[in-house]
């Protein structure tokens, strides 16, 4: 074996590389049991929510303050604090470790109407902005395009110059400026907004004190990716990553003042009797024929039972009610000139309890004919939480730069000089839209710029609100496209179920090699040892978040190592049984099987190449565990083997053994006329296609929510209760008034809900959509459980949200495109692959034929079997990743006996062309059948052991395995046969 000193140091040094990179879990791992010690000590003397909540802030205050605590060294070279080695650490994903994803769209629909300014009323130009966010819904085009498109259509053509002449931020545009060129620049505008509100989310992220997250921006889509595993207040981080920090400084009505009470009332009566006038957002409401305030408890004017800048309070499923009448006409024309009303952001605190209501407060904000406030957020330097040294309560302190300074100072000494009546006044403190404060300046005018933020905050949300401030005001708002939370029970069941799917399935492949193969065997063992130690490495040292998919994938690896092994062992005995000495039968099997292994993996190395480019989210993960690991099999399989073969016989001077007695001639001796039944195999497979074909057009899909969009929910209900998945989906039906899914997830009690309500909401959705989930769930059974700890992060009750998933529309139709159009490349890849190894078409075209028809298959199957089986069989992401995963693996099988063909031809010229056929498939059939059957031990462990979340992944993994090693013959070689004895070449 030439350069095997060289080989042996770069496996050396890898080793030790690896080593260390898995080594650095130790010392993180001691600091976490540390900070779990820690936080258990300081939470003993609570009970209860309060004991979580105080052991959550303590684990979380004690990681903090290690964060950059030099916790490892390596002496002369290198100190590590707790925050370097957890990056360098192999991270788990959510649905392993728990957490919260999120996709986030940035919305360019702002930017545009910002850039068209006068413009942005024109009816085109309204019309196109609408039409490209429907059209972004179905399409993958960015928005841009899209917009440019919708307007050109529209306008019958008209210049986009005209609509964008004025912006000065877009440079130079004349009427003659062609659309392509006003369309490039409005793209370059676009994709540095998109850059610069990256970069500043991901500063907020990282201000939010979440381990290891992962901020990542899809240039393409517009879109950004948050990962933040281990994070367990998940509202807390919603409201943190959408929130745009627009702050403004605004004067305020009082409920008192002339002429708001009264207009309100005059309102109220005016629209009395007419029901169009309350929107579909509050049905009880129409029906009914309630009006203004039917919906709104006006606050006394005289004794105003809040403050007296509350106008009046409301439901939070009445506020766009309401928002749409005060919007009417004939409501605007009775209110003074230039008011604008806003919500709290929080709901209303009852000052003799001190405790929130489930009310929000309405303000009536003074603009004075203005559209800006006379103080916004771009004149505060430095924001920081403390408390009030009066009240002790969270608050946030500002500071402003001397422009905005001097503009504070006016504003306040304004409202504390009063109106003409004297009376001081109060400024309402809005963050996006939202009022967060209306505070009376007590003691004068304030100069300095600095200044107090109060407003019923918790110490979190004080400390987020100066993150948030302090970052500044994002440059375009962002939306929710998808979002998955994971509770760390799942994760940790997950994590379980996993492990022993992976031991289960290292050792059934190991008993089988040592038994099947003797002492060559437990050199593929070691092989395969060494091959799991490179993969966590290798995934580790590039910063890979491991999924359950990527466990997944793990697993298959280790089948796919050891089917290398079999390859090779398979062609030793065979030139051992042809009377060669050991030691050249060693060294003939290797060089002989080289071939077919290098064929095999790159076909599959080509399927997670295009894992990678088209697959999102834990799909592209998956695809980077699969290529890592074949590469690292081709490693450990060939060269590492080979090495251990060598040091094992000492070069040949010593006995090896690759069988024992009973499995020296296993399968040999056969001699089957497959060339003469291949026309069963044709009428087999054709039966077996249409029949799939036709439950594919008839019964459909049980479609995930990855494919139809929606709310999906993995909901655990109690054990005494009766709820079956026809009821359930009968009175969800009715709550949602929507598309709603009931299944029964293999865990008893539990059941997965897709609903398609409010898919394309905003930020509160999740609130709306899970309170209703919650109302259709109970009145099934009794239960204890009220509706606020059902939505609580800390619900340890019987009943609650194990996980969640949301997939909007447009990602829905992403995933769809790119999944077709990942088959198609990875069809056409391979295709283009085998015709370049074998120069001959008809090879690729058995070969693309034959896993085409495993695919069909296997995707039939899952239609056929929809609603009969104990577990889900969804199609969904997990089902693309285990359909491109099997297109690569499908074709092993069939170049094996395309590589042994080829062999063949040139050794037996006088054969005639079925006698070579049938000779390659009867004498690597043993190759053909245990390569399948190591695969198969994993993939069944997978789906015995691997629990729900993975099932459906080995389920198809199971069907299409299975037929490929039939169709390598049936098919693949069958029709290459046949083509090329009708097409020569």
């Amino acid at each position: 074996m030439q350069g095997k000193g060289l080989l042996k140091a770069f496996l050396m040094l890898l080793s030790m590389v690896c080593l260390i990179q898995l080594f650095y879990f130790f010392p993180t791992n001691t600091v976490e049991k540390n900070a779990e010690d820690f936080a258990t000590t300081a939470s003993a003397s609570k009970s209860g929510l309060e004991k979580d909540m105080a052991f959550k802030m303590a684990k979380s205050k004690y990681l903090d303050s290690m964060s950059s605590e030099k916790i490892f060294s390596i002496p002369g070279l290198a100190n590590y604090t707790y925050s370097d080695l957890k990056q360098r650490q192999l991270n788990l994903g959510l649905d392993l470790k728990g957490g919260m994803s999120t996709l986030l769209e940035v919305d360019l629909s702002a930017l545009l109407k910002s850039l068209a300014g006068r413009n942005a009323a024109n009816p085109e130009f309204t019309k196109a902005i609408e039409a490209a966010q429907l059209a972004q819904k179905t399409e993958q085009s960015n928005f841009i395009s899209l917009f440019t498109r919708s307007y050109n259509q529209i306008s019958g053509g008209k210049p986009l110059a005209k609509l964008f002449s004025q912006s000065p931020s877009l440079g130079e545009i004349n009427d003659e400026t062609s659309n392509q060129v006003v369309e490039s620049l409005i793209r370059k505008k676009a994709d540095e907004t998109v850059d610069l509100t990256y970069k500043m989310l991901k500063e907020r992220i990282d201000r939010l004190g979440v381990v290891s997250p992962n901020v990542s921006l899809d240039k393409a889509r517009d879109q950004i990716l948050v990962e933040m595993p281990g994070i367990e207040n998940k509202q807390r981080a919603r409201e943190f990553i959408t929130k745009g920090a627009n702050l403004e400084f605004w004067e305020v009505y009082r409920i008192s003042d002339a002429g708001i009470a009264a207009a309100l009332q005059a309102a109220d009566k005016r629209l009395s009797g007419d029901t169009s006038a309350v929107v579909a957002n509050d049905t009880s409401a129409i029906k009914s024929g309630k009006t203004l305030l039917s919906l709104l408890k006006l606050n006394n004017p005289g004794n105003p039972s809040s403050a007296p800048t509350v106008i009046g309070l409301a439901a939070r499923n009445k506020k766009a009610a309401i928002d749409t009448l005060l919007k009417r006409p004939e409501v605007k024309s009775l209110l003074p000139n230039g008011v604008k009303f806003m919500w709290s952001y929080k709901p209303h605190q009852d000052p003799t309890t001190n405790i929130n209501t489930t009310d929000y407060e309405l303000y009536a904000i003074k603009t004075n004919g203005a559209e800006k406030a006379p103080i916004d957020g771009q004149v505060v330097t430095d924001a920081s939480p403390t408390q009030d040294q009066m009240t002790g309560k969270p608050q946030v302190v500002l500071s402003m730069n001397p422009t905005g300074a001097k503009k504070w100072f006016d504003l306040t000494k304004k409202v504390f000089d009063g109106d003409a009546q004297g009376n001081k006044r109060e400024i309402a403190i809005a963050l996006d839209n939202e009022v967060v404060t209306a505070p009376s300046v007590g003691n004068g005018a304030i100069s300095g710029g600095v200044s107090q933020i109060s407003g019923n905050f918790t110490t979190e949300e004080s400390v987020d609100l100066a993150n948030i401030l302090e970052v500044g005001k994002l440059p375009a708002d962002l939306k929710i496209v998808q979002e998955s939370n994971v509770g760390p029970s799942l994760g940790k069941d997950n994590i379980n179920k996993s492990m022993l799917a992976l031991i289960i399935g290292f050792f059934s492949v190991l008993a089988f090699m040592i038994i099947y193969y003797g002492q060559g065997g437990i050199v593929s063992i070691l092989s395969l040892l060494l091959n799991v130690v490179f993969i966590f490495g290798v995934l580790s040292s590039i910063g890979t978040v491991l999924t359950l998919p990527g466990i997944a994938g793990i697993v298959l690896t280790m089948g796919m190592a050891v089917d290398a092994n079999v390859i090779i062992y398979e062609r030793i005995k065979e030139e051992i049984r042809a009377g060669k000495a050991k030691w050249t039968a060693i060294q003939d099997g290797f060089k002989a099987s080289l071939s077919p292994i290098i064929d095999g993996n790159l076909t599959t190395l080509i399927v997670g190449l295009v894992l990678i480019y088209f697959g999102l989210g834990p799909i592209k993960g998956f695809g980077v565990v699969l290529v890592t690991g074949i590469l690292t099999t081709l490693l450990t399989a060939v060269l590492v083997s080979n090495l251990l073969i060598h040091w094992w016989t000492k070069d040949g001077q010593k006995d090896m053994s690759f069988f024992n007695n009973w499995s020296a001639n296993t399968l040999t001796g056969i001699n089957i006329d497959w060339m003469g039944k291949r026309k069963w195999g044709y009428i087999f497979s054709g039966l077996l296609t249409v029949i799939g074909l036709v439950s594919i057009f008839t019964r459909g899909f049980d479609l995930g929510v990855d494919f139809q969009g929606g709310h999906s929910y993995t909901v655990q209900v109690p054990a005494s209760a009766s709820a079956s998945v026809d009821n359930l989906t009968v009175s969800l039906g009715k709550v949602f008034n929507a598309s709603t899914v009931v299944k029964k997830v293999d865990t008893d009690n539990t059941f997965n809900i897709i609903t398609s309500y409010k898919i394309d909401g905003g930020k509160e959705v999740y609130e709306d959509v899970t309170t209703k989930l919650y109302e259709g769930l109970k009145s099934n059974f009794t239960t204890n459980v009220p509706v606020e700890t059902f939505l609580s992060e800390s619900n340890n009750s019987d009943f609650k949200i194990v996980s969640y998933n949301k997939v909007g529309s447009t990602v829905a139709d992403d995933i769809k495109n790119s999944s077709w159009k990942a088959a198609l490349a990875a069809f056409f890849l391979i295709f283009l692959y085998i015709l370049i190894r074998f120069v001959r078409w008809q090879y690729s075209a058995g070969a693309v034929i034959a896993t085409a028809h495993d695919a069909l298959v296997t995707i039939g199957v899952f239609s056929l079997v929809k609603g009969l089986m104990p577990f889900s069989v969804e199609v969904d992401g997990a089902f693309v990743a285990a359909i491109l995963t099997l297109i690569g693996y499908s074709i092993n099988d069939t170049v094996i006996v395309f590589d042994r063909i080829r062999e063949y031809r040139k050794l037996y010229p006088n054969m005639t062309q079925d006698e070579v056929y049938n000779a390659a498939i009867n004498s690597t059939l043993s190759r053909t059948l245990f390569t399948v059957l190591t695969v198969l031990f994993v993939v069944i462990a997978l789906f015995v052991f691997g629990g729900a979340s993975i099932k459906n992944f080995a389920f198809a993994l199971l069907i299409g395995v299975s037929f490929g090693t039939y169709s390598s013959v049936f098919i693949g070689t069958a029709l290459m046969r046949d083509l090329t004895a009708r097409f020569k070449n």
